[in-house]
Parts: structure tokens; sequence; C-alpha cells
């Protein structure tokens, strides 16, 4: 039996008995809805916030479409290993909410409130030996941001990319479009990044024209600058199967903290399975049955739970 399957069949019968050694309450910070998962046989144990990625996240991991549960389960194995978890639903996630304002108001410096009020909540608490944020995808570049607000004890960026999220989608895009199709939304993108509102959308690109400020405020946030300026430990952690993210992103955010620990798992994918192929990668995005990477999982825990 191989290091990994071993290891695998521990993480899976540590997290059977959580269950019971848990305690689970709902909580409040603002307008924001989280649960905070506390193992209560560990008096003051490091928590972790989890910061879900793009799109409308909930607290498990899980979008109206995909449902891969990858906070959930990062959560259960944290928990498992005695290490509390605080995850919330982003903005957006199962509606929006009127103590959120107008959508069309909304900007990413709103997901980066969110977040750093949580961690200065989860700091004045007392309850907690130290405070650790994980990023997953887009959460890595919230959480990158909000470390600049509030201080943190530990830092991972899972899965997080290094560039503009409106470069990224645009490289992202270029590989699944055939050109005639890429070209306009590719203009599109670069406009609303310049600040323009485009009206009409071209086809296949739907954005609003009064939600496309908010949108350029996610389209043109740079992750390397605020990540030189980070003084908290960090993990950086990616995948050979991630179909979403190049390697260059991972290099370029290891490069950018040159004290930063890093972890480069050649079968994980962007929702931080390991899997065999293209088709394998697609199931796997609605598997919430599906384990975690478990080098992945250990990597972490160490990490967050070091002297």
């Amino acid at each position: 039996m191989t290091r990994a399957i071993v290891t695998l069949l521990l993480l899976l019968l540590l997290v059977s008995l959580a269950g019971a050694a848990a305690d689970e309450s709902k909580i409040r910070v603002g307008p924001i809805d989280a649960v905070l998962t506390v193992p209560s046989d560990v008096a003051r144990p490091p928590v972790a916030l989890l910061i879900a990625g793009s799109g409308s996240t909930d607290r498990d991991g899980n979008g109206p479409q995909l449902k891969p549960a990858t906070l959930k389960k990062l959560s259960e194995q944290l928990v498992a290993r005695g290490i509390a978890t605080l995850r919330y639903d982003k903005r957006g996630a199962g509606g929006w909410k009127k103590e959120f304002g107008r959508p069309e108001d909304f900007r990413f410096k709103d997901f980066v409130g969110d977040a750093a009020a949580l961690i200065d909540d989860l700091r004045g608490s007392g309850k907690f030996s130290r405070v650790a944020v994980i990023g997953h995808s887009e959460g890595g570049l919230v959480a990158i941001l909000a470390v600049q607000r509030v201080p943190v004890d530990r830092l991972v960026l899972l899965a997080t990319a290094a560039r503009k999220q409106g470069a990224l989608l645009k490289a992202q895009l270029e590989k699944q479009l055939p050109p005639d199709k890429f070209a306009p939304i590719a203009k599109a993108i670069d406009d609303i990044m310049a600040g323009q509102v485009v009206d009409p959308p071209p086809a296949g690109f739907a954005i609003a024209p009064a939600m496309q400020p908010g949108i350029a405020s996610a389209f043109t946030e740079d992750p390397i600058d605020p990540m030189k300026k980070i003084t908290s430990p960090t993990l950086i952690i990616a995948g050979g199967r991630d179909h979403q993210l190049a390697r260059l992103d991972f290099l370029a955010l290891a490069s950018a903290d040159f004290a930063a620990k890093s972890l480069w798992l050649p079968d994980m994918n962007h929702v931080l399975v390991d899997v065999s192929d293209e088709a394998d990668d697609v199931a796997s995005y609605n598997q919430p049955e599906r384990p975690l990477d478990p080098d992945m999982i250990e990597a972490v825990v160490s990490f967050i739970s070091a002297p």
C-alpha cells in the first residue's frame, strides 16, 4: 500500500471521527453569514478563514452549476486535525441581500472588506491561538488584499492566479472559443478594464452595462504588487492538472514573495482533487464526495500548526 493511499485512509478516518468532536455555530459579521466549526477537544485552537473562489460561491465552495464542495471538505479535514474554520457565503451566493446595497454599486473592494472584517472578528474573539487565511482561486486574491488591511499569522493561497482577472479570463476563453467569437469578447474585456462601458456587450459575454464598473473593479486588481508587501508566513500550492491556471501563475506568485513556501502537486486540479485526464477533471467539479489531495491537506495543516 503506497504512502499516498495510507495518508488518504487516515484522513478519511479522522474526518469520520470529527463529526462528533466538533462544535458548529452560525454567526453573522456585518451582512455576512458564516459558519464557525471548532474542534471540541482542543483548547484555543488555531483558526482558518476559508475564502471561496469566483462566482456566486457559497460557504461549501459550491455554485449554482458546479458543486465540488471544496471548502466543506477542506474544513472537515482541518477540523479533524485540530484547526477551527470559519467559512462564509460570498456576496451574491444564494441571492443578493438588501444589506449589500444595490448590485450595480458592488466593487471588488467589498469582497476584501468582508474578509478583513471576518479576520478582525476572529482576532478580537480571544478564542484562538492564531488566525490563518486560506484563499482558493479568486479567494486567494481577496486574501492577498485583505491581509494588507488586517494582519494574520499564516496565509495560504490555493490555485491562485498571479495575473489580473481580466487577463486571466481572456487567456481561458482564447483556448475555448474560435477566433471569430473570441475577438469581440477580448475587445470588450479590454474596454471594460480600461473603464469603458460596452453597450451592447458582444454575443457570449452578456454583462449588463450597469454591472460593468463592478466587473472592471475585479478585472483590474493585480495580485503581484500587494503580494510583494506581505510579511506573514505564506504557503502557495497549485496543481499540474489545473486547466484554469498555468504553472507560470504559481511561479510568479512564489517569485513575488521569496520567503513563501511553495508546493506543486502534479495530479491536483483546480478544485484540489487528484485527476487522471481531462474528462476526469471536468467530472470532478460535480463530485462532492471526492477526497481532496492528501499531500495538499498535509502541507496546509503542517504549515498552520507549525510553531
